[in-house]
């Protein structure tokens, strides 16, 4: 049996391997760039840019302060900021000083912010103005020692940080006073210029990154990075998307958060990788300010979630045709699943092409993708990368059982090996077993391999739908509730029933404009699928829930069922 089929289906020019893998960092990368085109920009930010060499020289002074104030080889420091300038020089900074990110959701409410802060343990923490007075209120309880602020318009051009400072910073909550011994980074940015500091050894093997993911429980939990993973992953997907996009010249917008591994692991080091200028969006949610970042670099590359381009589509100015993405060659989609009817409007609307990406934050992120020009098979979320297999292993529910592999076409769990995956959960070895076992990654999702070797999600193994014993996947009928021209989102899961024992539901956002009632969708599905996956109840909403990077929350549409049933 072939093991690996999918590498007689990879695009022309992509190897089957990137082995051996440079004995070097992303900073020895970094610092290439500034020496061969100091000038080339490598961040853009609200019309602003920050040359190869600038983030080369302000992130070597972000070291030498940091040194200052006694951060070591092997320490934590916590970043918490949106996409921006300061998030990514300050990041290169904590490693150049040899210690660890830590990277965290500014969204974090006070009890989540300060289990992640002792769950770390840094001593130092870089924060954006506005979530300053939240680090503070939980900095008596946590390791905490120095607090650095850091305003979203230092890095605005000149007429837009006027126009920030006099309509925005204290409306927004950007204006904040400093308490005694807390600092400025802006003021360590010009003290530590020179960048004079002792030097410290960073190599591949040390630990570069902290990122929280839930894992097999909801319990938040810090996978750990080397520096070689990251590295490795950047490769990975930069080799992979060669075909399409030119190193140094195609820019990449970076909307998908920095706290996140889809924005920290999948996008910055594709991009720093590649020399390629970074358009950073410091949120995505905010669809205007998106859609000017895209007109003003006209960016070639635009990674994001599935509700990001529903978004898009749906937005005045592109259904207008007053906004223009013909720049867009290449789209990644992922975190959820990417829908027929979105892939197809968008490849529209662009001229571009857009792909499935599947990954998990424990597998540094690269890890599936489908061909940016070789065959597109619906539902299938694409092939492994270079130096990446998937198996198939036997669910058995108990992870010591030999799992073995399933045959060609049969659903199992999906098992990863690579050389980037996470070292583990930070000071987790009992979670850490659960996830990493012999070398290989057990994801908890459920799929199957076709003789191409492309990967095909069935579901999680915890969203299964059971209604009488049969099973339904969520998927499955989303992509035919999704097909209805008049909806425009759709979630799907099972909710408690007292005849069934468990029901499918469907949630619903409408497209604008658009009437339908559950009677004519449940009409539809019949017409689709077998009758017990056709949805029990049907629920209509403005909104769907989601996470910060637009990932539908379906135990959130599920809690809220079951409360309104026990009412």
């Amino acid at each position: 049996m072939d093991t690996k089929p999918w590498l007689k289906n990879y695009d022309a020019g992509v190897p089957a391997s990137l082995a051996p893998y440079p004995n070097k960092t992303l900073l020895d990368v970094v610092a290439q760039a500034a020496r061969e085109r100091p000038n080339n920009p490598a961040l853009l930010f609200q019309g602003a840019a920050v040359s190869c060499g600038a983030m080369e020289q302000q992130s070597n002074a972000v070291a030498a302060a940091l040194a200052a104030l006694g951060v070591r080889k092997g320490d934590r420091v916590a970043l918490m900021m949106p996409n921006s300038p300061q998030a990514i020089i300050s990041q290169l900074g904590v490693w150049k000083a040899g210690a660890m990110v830590v990277a965290l959701n500014p969204q974090y409410t006070e009890p989540e912010l300060e289990h992640a802060l002792n769950q770390t343990s840094p001593e130092v923490i870089i924060v954006l103005t506005m979530f300053y007075d939240k680090v503070k209120s939980i900095q008596p309880r946590t390791p905490l020692r120095h607090v650095i602020a850091t305003s979203i318009g230092e890095y605005l051009p000149p007429l837009t940080r006027l126009a920030f400072t006099l309509l925005k910073e204290k409306k927004d909550g950007h204006r904040i006073s400093l308490r005694p011994g807390d600092l400025w980074l802006v003021d360590l940015l010009a003290q530590h210029k020179a960048g004079t500091r002792e030097p410290v050894q960073v190599g591949p093997n040390d630990p570069a990154l902290l990122i929280f993911t839930g894992g097999t429980t909801g319990n938040p939990k810090a996978a750990v990075g080397t520096h070689a993973s990251l590295l490795m992953a950047g490769m990975q997907i930069n080799t992979w998307a060669k075909g399409v996009l030119d190193d140094w010249k195609d820019v990449i917008v970076l909307a998908l958060p920095l706290f996140h591994a889809a924005g920290n692991i999948g996008v910055l080091t594709t991009g720093l990788v590649g020399h390629n200028p970074l358009a950073l969006v410091p949120n995505p949610r905010d669809l205007d300010s998106l859609i000017k970042t895209i007109q003003q670099t006209k960016p070639a590359f635009l990674p994001g979630v599935p509700t990001l381009f529903i978004a898009l589509l749906n937005h005045k100015l592109v259904q207008s045709g007053k906004a223009d993405f013909s720049s867009i060659k290449l789209s990644f989609a992922g975190a959820a699943p990417l829908l027929a009817d979105t892939k197809q409007r968008f490849e529209k609307l662009t001229g571009g092409r857009i792909v499935e990406a599947y990954a998990l934050t424990e597998s540094m992120m690269a890890a599936v993708f489908g061909p940016v020009r070789g065959k597109d098979k619906p539902g299938a979320v694409g092939m492994p990368l270079p130096d990446v297999i998937v198996r198939i292993a036997p669910v058995t529910g108990d992870p010591s059982d030999d799992q073995g592999t399933l045959p060609t076409g049969e659903i199992g769990e999906i098992a990863i090996s690579a050389p980037q995956l996470m070292q583990g959960y930070w000071q987790n070895p009992a979670e850490t077993a659960t996830m990493l076992r012999d070398g290989w990654l057990y994801t908890g999702d459920l799929g199957y391999l076709d003789e191409d070797g492309y990967v095909y999600i069935v579901d999680r193994k915890k969203d299964l739908i059971k209604p009488s014993g049969f099973q339904v996947w969520p998927r499955e009928v989303e992509e035919v509730i999704a097909s209805h021209p008049s909806v425009g989102e759709v979630s799907v899961a099972g909710v408690p029933d007292a005849y069934q024992g468990e029901a499918v539901q469907a949630w619903i956002v409408l497209r604008a404009g658009a009437a339908l009632t559950s009677d004519e969708i449940r009409a539809y599905c019949r017409e689709r699928l077998a009758n017990y996956k056709v949805p029990k109840h049907v629920q209509f909403r403005d909104a769907l829930p989601k996470t910060n990077v637009g990932k539908v929350l379906r135990r959130t549409l599920v809690a809220e069922a079951k409360k309104a049933a026990e009412a």
